[in-house]
């Protein structure tokens, strides 16, 4: 008796195994679009995409990225942005102001991550970064908050500082609002600014060329695609000049500026992460409130101090998160 009740148990099973299998839920695939008006900047991909796997998203097994990079060449980023829309992406995360622009303008619909974008309610992504309605969410930067910081940073560092060079890009907003607070910031600080608006190359080898005639005591550069294509160049005239100058991120400071102070990239990346995952697992973006950065990251290349003759003061060494030596 007991044989044939074990017979019927185990032909049941067999019969029921391909319904139980069809029952399994099969996960899902996601593709996600990385669209910037920049070039790649493989930092920030490292970082994001460690964090997605930790998060359970495992390139080439349940997710997978399509990248566009214009690398300066605005134009193409409508093409782009279709297609991604024709790859239909889960997600777009877009890495500069144009790129975040150009997706919203293409779809209202498919879930926009903006990464670590200067002011976007000044600039008009968002409606608020409590609330910012539509389909866009992501992480702010604070570019623009932070730049009287680091026109002070520069002033302690070197306090003979009295007329500075202000390098950015006339045709991004975003960069633009951050112009207006450095000029803003600058009479309490004894500093002239001397602004150097560009739009594009050509205006970029006026601009450098204008500072090797006019010889400002120092360079505050704002960074965004058009600028940082042209990085080496100013670099380079910065050391001929034996010009301090300062940026907002410390990858420009590991490639030969003298000081940065901005939002801690790593967090960054990783924070614009688990927004993807979120919208992922269908949490509307609507729902999900613009983060700014909670660390800070002060970095200093006494390599380049000691090219341009200058001794950085202790107490300003001293508050450095991070000394290349």
């Amino acid at each position: 008796m007991t044989q044939k009740i074990l017979i019927f148990f185990w032909a049941g099973l067999v019969t029921l195994r391909p319904v139980l299998a069809a029952a399994q839920p099969v996960e899902r695939i996601h593709r996600v679009g990385i669209l910037s008006g920049a070039s790649d900047v493989p930092q920030f991909f490292e970082a994001f995409r460690q964090r997605l796997r930790e998060l359970g998203h495992v390139e080439g097994k349940n997710i997978f990225f399509e990248h566009r990079y214009a690398a300066g060449d605005l134009s193409r980023l409508p093409e782009f942005t279709t297609q991604l829309i024709n790859e239909n992406v889960d997600a777009i995360v877009a890495v500069t102001i144009p790129a975040v622009q150009s997706a919203r303008k293409a779809t209202t619909t498919i879930p926009i991550i903006m990464h670590n974008i200067p002011d976007p309610v000044g600039v008009g992504l968002v409606d608020s970064l409590a609330s910012p309605g539509g389909n866009i969410t992501g992480t702010s930067s604070l570019g623009v908050d932070l730049s009287g910081k680091r026109l002070e940073l520069l002033k302690e560092a070197v306090p003979k500082v009295a007329r500075v060079a202000v390098l950015w890009n006339a045709g991004d907003r975003g960069m633009v609002l951050i112009s207006e607070k450095i000029q803003a910031a600058a009479p309490p600080l004894a500093v002239n600014i001397r602004p150097l608006a560009v739009r594009d190359g050509q205006e970029i080898a006026t601009a450098l060329a204008d500072m090797a005639k006019s010889r400002p005591d120092a360079l505050f550069m704002i960074a965004d695609r058009l600028t940082a294509i042209h990085l080496n160049q100013v670099l380079d005239l910065a050391v001929k000049l034996k010009l301090p100058s300062i940026f907002e991120d410390g990858v420009f400071v590991s490639a030969g500026g003298l000081m940065a102070y901005g939002a801690d990239r790593a967090e960054m990346n990783r924070r614009t992460a688990g927004y993807v995952d979120k919208v992922l697992r269908g949490t509307p973006p609507r729902n999900l409130p613009v983060e700014q950065p909670m660390r800070f990251e002060f970095v200093v290349n006494l390599k380049t101090a000691k090219q341009i003759g200058l001794t950085i003061p202790p107490n300003v060494l001293a508050r450095a998160d991070k000394v290349i030596r």
